[in-house]
């Protein structure tokens, strides 16, 4: 390399995303790279100026490996939205003035469909201006809904953790001697392959959950509530996980059909809650049964302590693959996992087009849901080898130790 390096990170954290920088940075270092700088808060911060020299603060080898089990985002992250070029020339111009006074000429950002949105339009943007900087996307989501990609890194841990936690809700769900009904609601806006996740409970020590409800359906409030009763009727618990994203048939969320304060990102999302306290809300009051709500929130993507070994080696190997291939001169282009085989599970990484990726949404397959209310075989299957393995924590005085960028 005969620059210097940056990266960022942007949109929700995974428990393996620091993986993935810890990825850029130990392979940028390794192939010669004169500085790797670390934007603070993504793209936000490189225009108000707040970047760090990461070799100031991952300085052993013992720094790497802790940042690789460091959960959320080290670097800090951010949902801004980079406007259309047109009209918008100014915010470019700050941003690659800033880029040419810090010597860049590889710049890589960790994210999710949004972040992908960003290469997209800075790549384009410098190709219209002949700079010669490399951009390059390494992906990462616990949604598991970009496109082209097998899947992405952040989504095995994420599965792991949902799928041992829906275990042990299990195990309290059923211990009394009469119906008790608990829903879970798990993260996933379109996509719901988290929600998918919770089937891998099922096993020879685990009824499993009872239903599964995913946004790529539309959610039947009636059947469901029809559904509950029939089961309920034999005296039967039941723990059902549902996606944060199920609509009704007029496009609703069912977290919209009760009193909410809504709130919308920088991107127009909708922040999605409160869809299982209204279904346990409403079980309650027309069927006279026990109903608890539980939201796993925050921990699907910051669970430290659940992660898959699996995911968190692809996590680091996305972002070494990506410095590879921008040293070698590619650019506008985003790391991809292809699965090479099954049994024994085996992926290999590949580069594609950005903007065959840049906010498309991979949802699960209308195929692997069941008609019955849960997931096929084959989903199971994909999702499984995903969560294989683990990777402790460096425990410290009984916790887990981490990397702070600000000690």
């Amino acid at each position: 390399m005969t620059g210097n390096v940056i990266v960022g990170q942007s949109g929700g954290p995974t428990a393996v995303i620091n993986s993935s920088l810890a990825g850029v940075f130990k392979t940028a270092k390794d192939r010669g790279a004169k500085k790797v700088y670390g934007m603070i808060h993504g793209i936000k911060g490189l225009l108000d100026g707040e970047y760090v020299d990461l070799s100031n603060k991952i300085q052993t080898d013992i720094d790497i490996d802790l940042l690789k089990r460091t959960p959320s985002s080290f670097l800090g992250s951010c949902r801004y939205k980079l406007p259309e070029v047109e009209g918008n020339e100014a915010t470019y111009t700050k941003i690659f003035e800033k880029l040419n006074e810090l010597e860049i000429q590889y710049f890589f950002y960790i994210g999710g469909n949004d972040s992908m949105d960003t290469i997209k339009k800075l790549s384009d943007y410098g190709k219209s201006i002949n700079s010669d900087i490399k951009f390059m996307g390494v992906p990462k989501t616990i949604d598991n809904d970009l496109a082209v990609t097998d899947h992405t890194p952040g989504f095995g841990s994420a599965a792991k953790y949902i799928a041992s936690t829906m275990k042990e809700i299990i195990r309290d769900g059923l211990v009394y001697d009469y119906p008790t009904i608990t829903i879970v609601e798990i993260m996933g806006r379109n996509a719901g392959w988290l929600t998918a996740a919770a089937a891998l409970a099922k096993g020879e020590d685990c009824e499993g959950v009872d239903m599964i409800y995913l946004p790529e359906k539309v959610f039947d409030i009636d059947q469901f509530m029809n559904h509950v009763k029939a089961v309920s009727t034999k005296g039967r618990s039941m723990v059902i996980a549902i996606s944060e994203g199920i609509k009704v048939a007029d496009g609703r969320y069912v977290f919209e059909l009760s009193d909410h304060v809504e709130f919308v990102d920088a991107f127009g999302h909708k922040q999605l809650a409160g869809s299982a306290k209204f279904l346990a809300n409403k079980i309650g009051s027309e069927l006279g049964i026990k109903t608890r709500a539980v939201e796993l929130s925050t921990m699907q993507r910051c669970a430290g302590h659940m992660t898959s070994r699996t995911d968190i080696t692809e996590a680091f190997n996305v972002g070494g693959a990506a410095v590879k291939a921008a040293f070698e001169g590619e650019s506008g282009r985003v790391v991809v996992l292809k699965r090479i085989s099954d049994d024994p599970y085996m992926c290999i990484t590949e580069t594609h087009d950005v903007h065959d990726i840049a906010n498309i949404e991979k949802k699960v397959p209308l195929e692997w849901i069941t008609d019955d209310d849960y997931v096929t075989d084959e989903l199971i299957r994909y999702i499984r080898p995903l969560i294989q393995a683990e990777l402790s924590p460096i425990m410290v005085d009984g916790l887990p130790r981490h990397l702070n960028v600000n000690m």
